[in-house]
């Protein structure tokens, strides 16, 4: 039997209209919510009363896609950390005092035109570039919390890559303080951070693998040296590599990301721990007060 109510096995039902499911899932649980179109893409923000947020401190945004591959069931890319994430709501919801958090659900994350890339445009538009942006991705699966890299190495402005990594090293600080013994910070390929780090915001993704693919992995990292770009730029196959070699490089990855995109993505590969941890995680987030 799941640990997950039934509803979440819906929303992983062959054409399911999830832009609908996700819409009555907020109305359901009484979460107040607005519309964002942005070409083309249905993005969802969870509104919180203003009396939430305290100038004084700096605003934690939070990006969890919830679109998927199909026909993938999208278990774990993206379905448990959307609702992972719907039950920190509910939470923040009862509180008393101010978290500083802002929700965004969003659409196009598994398209060629990350639907993220609009979101971070209104975000510049807008002049909102100083929050700490978290992508929180593929979160259901494992024992140890992973903090990507991506975005350590960009070529940017000095004043990006230090903006970059005090949010980065914050991320890392929410991380170690939720789950001490039990999270890493390793190459993740890309997720939501993308359209940001695009658009020159700096963004860091979060997500959850189990404890012997990471062992795995951070070995492979050490033994060869171009494993990362192949991981970070998603081009397995560029260069002269020949269809063993793609499939060697790509067997090397993580199981879990190799079950993305694919009929193993299913409710059964999803662990009770990650939830229990992402709940400290995310706890932790809402818990956290950085001054401006």
């Amino acid at each position: 039997m799941s640990f997950l109510p039934h509803e979440f096995s819906g929303f992983l039902a062959p054409n399911v209209n999830r832009t609908g499911y996700l819409r009555q899932w907020l109305t359901n649980f009484g979460i107040p919510y607005s519309v964002i179109p942005l070409e083309g893409r249905t993005h969802f923000l969870v509104k919180f009363p203003l009396s939430a947020y305290n100038p004084m401190f700096r605003t934690k945004t939070l990006l969890v896609h919830y679109d998927r591959f199909e026909p993938s069931p999208g278990a774990n890319d993206n379905s448990a950390a959307v609702y992972q994430v719907m039950c920190f709501v509910r939470r923040l919801l009862e509180r008393e005092t101010p978290h500083n958090v802002r929700i965004f659900f969003t659409d196009g994350e598994e398209s060629e035109t990350q639907g993220a890339f609009a979101v971070a445009q209104l975000f510049r538009k807008l002049g909102i570039t100083s929050d700490d942006v978290i992508a929180i991705d593929s979160c259901g699966r494992g024992n140890v919390l992973v903090v990507s890299t991506a975005g350590k190495d960009s070529p940017a402005s000095l004043d990006f890559q230090k903006n970059f990594l005090d949010v980065y090293h914050r991320v890392c600080s929410l991380a170690s303080r939720s789950s001490p013994s039990s999270w890493v910070s390793i190459p993740v390929p890309y997720s939501d951070n993308a359209g940001f780090l695009a658009q020159g915001i700096p963004a860091v993704a979060v997500t959850v693998l189990p404890e012997n693919e990471v062992s795995v992995y951070m070995r492979q990292l050490q033994i060869d040296k171009n494993f990362e770009r192949a991981v970070m730029t998603r081009t397995l196959s560029e260069g002269a590599e020949d269809a063993a070699e793609i499939l060697l490089r790509n067997e090397k990855l993580p199981q879990t990301w190799r079950m993305m995109h694919t009929p193993l993505d299913n409710e059964a590969s999803l662990t009770p721990e990650s939830f229990v941890m992402m709940e400290r995680f995310l706890d932790a987030i809402a818990d956290s007060k950085v001054l401006v």
